[in-house]
């Protein structure tokens, strides 16, 4: 039998670094127009909570399509990556990753599995399960934000990459620019990336996805305001606002708003600020791009990877890419 090696947990975040985080992404988003906030602040455990139960949504395709994906071709990915780690950004729970676990240590190759996230209690507990799981695979988790922490992703052996969910959409053009740049000035030559993202389609099927009949899309979106309540002690009413998804066909992306519908003036005393809301002004709390294949290539090739094959479902509505760092 194989021994179980305890999980390796390595801290990179101050121990106040969400609070003050949090206070920079108010003033520098609220603070200006158009208004904006980061997306990262949906996913308090009530956020989390409510994501889980969207990805389970008839109407909200992506997580099934890429578990589909990994199942079904994950023998084929260890192969064509080669790599003995697996490293995961914005981890969670690791669920749909089991697939690849399953795959890599079929082969023999696996030897360590590195989720990356900032959610120390979360990340903690898959370890800790991670391990049970796989014996013989060396877990070393990393809690960290991946946007700031990617100079310091586990160094030696061959190395995947794995940034899945189509988390990759939530970031701006300039924004992708620049993670993936530094991701492959991390990366060694035969390191490589696995890809999740997210295709362009038909518009109503994809307003459909954020808009779903029970209004739990909505409910995620609002509860950014009640961590700002929360976290800050604001006085958003959140009886004044309306979820507001819409499809920007020039940008091929969904934007995610929440709109004012009346006057008001929202006090924000943990980060020093108040705030005046028109009617109808609104603010932007995420956005999910959708991708063409050629596009992926293009922003990949463009900071030094090279596309070594592309897995879709079984419509064509996802995509999962394997790209090598030259």
């Amino acid at each position: 039998m194989t021994d179980i090696k305890k999980p390796i947990v390595s801290v990179l975040l101050e121990p106040n670094w969400a609070a003050s985080s949090l206070v920079v992404d108010v003033r520098r988003g609220l603070g200006s127009i158009p208004r904006s906030l980061p997306p990262k602040w949906l996913y308090d455990d009530r956020g989390s909570a409510l994501f889980e139960e969207i990805t389970r949504l008839p109407e909200y395709y992506p997580t099934e399509c890429e578990r589909a994906i990994l199942r079904d071709n994950g023998d084929e990915i260890a192969l064509l990556s080669g790599a003995s780690t697996i490293i995961e950004l914005g981890s969670g729970t690791s669920d749909k990753t089991r697939s690849l676990l399953d795959a890599f240590t079929a082969t023999g190759q696996l030897e360590r599995f590195a989720p990356v996230d900032f959610s120390e209690s979360t990340l903690r507990a898959a370890a800790a399960e991670i391990a049970v799981a796989y014996p013989g695979v060396q877990v070393e988790a990393m809690v960290g934000d991946f946007t700031l922490h990617v100079p310091h992703l586990p160094q030696g052996g061959t190395r995947m990459v794995a940034f899945l969910g189509g988390t990759i959409g939530n970031l701006y053009v300039e924004e992708r620019g620049a993670f993936l740049g530094a991701l492959a000035d991390s990366l060694a030559p035969g390191d490589s990336l696995l890809l999740g993202t997210d295709l362009v389609k038909d518009a109503d099927r994809l307003i459909a996805a954020y808009d779903d009949s029970r209004g739990i899309t909505a409910e995620f979106v609002m509860n950014s305001l009640h961590v700002l309540n929360r976290e800050l002690g604001a006085d958003f009413d959140l009886s004044a606002f309306t979820y507001v998804p819409f499809w920007d066909s020039r940008m091929e992306r969904m934007d995610l708003r929440l709109r004012s519908e009346v006057p008001q003036r929202v006090n924000i005393p943990g980060a020093s600020i108040d705030l005046d809301l028109a009617s109808g002004e609104e603010i932007r709390i995420e956005i999910s791009t959708k991708f063409r294949t050629d596009g992926i290539a293009q922003e990949l090739s463009a900071v030094g990877f090279s596309v070594t094959k592309t897995w879709f479902d079984q419509d064509s509505d996802f995509a999962v890419t394997l790209a090598h760092r030259v």
